[in-house]
């Protein structure tokens, strides 16, 4: 599954949503969704590897 990262208008106000599928998650400052999608990017990778390998997380 992809993480996406929309610019959006709301308000006269530039927001910022970081989507994964339907879910999103949205924030005011656009590096903290560039930061929160990296994080989940990486999250997602590794508990990929981990299915791939057998393993199931905690």
């Amino acid at each position: 599954m992809d993480v996406q990262i929309e610019r959006v208008q709301q308000r006269g106000q530039t927001l910022w949503r970081v989507r994964m599928g339907s879910r999103g998650l949205t924030f005011h400052e656009e590096l903290a969704a560039r930061a929160f999608a990296a994080q989940l990017h990486h999250r997602l990778l590794w508990l990929n590897q981990l299915n791939q390998d057998g393993h199931k997380p905690h």
